[in-house]
């Protein structure tokens, strides 16, 4: 091993800086970790192209430029990090990992408490079931993309379909830029079902007062396990293991399974961040990044 090797670390602008000034705690453990391996470490600007040679890099969220590239993004909330072979987050390796309910976790409701106040304050406490479906949407409402299992807009047909009892309350999302077809498409559907009412953001409302959540692969359906909220998915997603699977051939099946699914949110959850994702708070983080870049054959000796 020579000090030749390069680590460049590829961050969007408002990141960079951040980095630069020794400003966000998980970068400074990454580069504390690689440079105790002897990397040399740069932080460069993720439109910019990476340099040729002896160089790995680490790139904030968006896919690697190459095979020695890797991946990393927060696990839905700070301070927890995953990295990664890959963006697509149904392929990384807690997608593929078993969740055993009989784990032993002492902390766990500790836990699940703790991230629950620190994140929706009261919320969770007073969560309730008032009779609807929450279906937070994404982005391309009409299409299809490959890791679905049919469009947005089919995913809320189908709740109407096969939830004959409850109201539905499809939400855009708040970042999401949608097109004029596609939000007419919408309306047209809210039209025509009396049970459905499109409306924007409101998460933590949703989250407490809906019976389960339905969705492609939104965050939102993690974050309802802190509202001990059952989940069914139309898409893949890391956090599958306690959700139900639509599959599309038995839809009605899922759809009775989903409202009355109860798993066991507080185990998944301590699982899900502290044994499966990089909690950049504890002492361990350090060795947890290397082992990591070990996992993917990267020298850190």
């Amino acid at each position: 091993m020579t000090d030749s090797r390069t680590l460049e670390i590829r961050l969007e602008a408002p990141l960079l800086r951040s980095a630069r000034a020794g400003e966000h705690n998980f970068i400074n453990l990454v580069i504390k970790v690689a440079e105790n391996a002897r990397f040399r470490v740069e932080s460069r600007d993720i439109s910019e192209q990476p340099d040729a040679g002896e160089r790995f890099t680490l790139t904030h969220m968006a896919p690697p430029p190459d095979r020695r590239g890797l991946v990393f993004r927060r696990v839905y909330q700070y301070p927890f990090w995953q990295i990664e072979a890959t963006a697509e987050r149904w392929n990384w390796d807690v997608a593929q990992a078993a969740f055993d309910p009989s784990i032993h976790a002492p902390d766990a409701v500790r836990f699940h408490r703790f991230w629950g106040r620190r994140q929706f304050g009261k919320g969770p406490q007073q969560a309730r079931g008032t009779g609807y479906v929450y279906v937070p949407l994404q982005g391309r409402l009409t299409r299809r993309r490959s890791f679905q299992a049919c469009s947005p807009l089919d995913m809320i047909g189908h709740c109407l379909r096969y939830d004959t009892q409850r109201n539905v309350v499809a939400t855009l999302h708040p970042k999401e830029e949608y097109t004029k077809d596609e939000l007419s498409a919408l309306q047209s559907m809210e039209r025509a079902h009396p049970r459905l009412t499109v409306a924007r953001g409101e998460m933590e409302t949703h989250l407490r007062d809906c019976d389960y959540v339905v969705t492609q692969n939104s965050s939102a359906a993690f974050f309802g396990y802190f509202f001990r909220k059952p989940a069914l998915l139309f898409a893949r997603i890391d956090f599958h293991h306690i959700a139900i699977r639509a599959e599309m051939d038995r839809l009605e099946e899922c759809f009775a399974q989903v409202a009355t699914h109860r798993p066991d949110f507080v185990k998944y959850v301590w699982w899900f961040w502290q044994e499966q994702s990089i909690n950049a708070g504890r002492d361990d983080a350090a060795e947890r990044i290397a082992a990591r870049f070990r996992r993917f054959g990267w020298p850190m000796q």
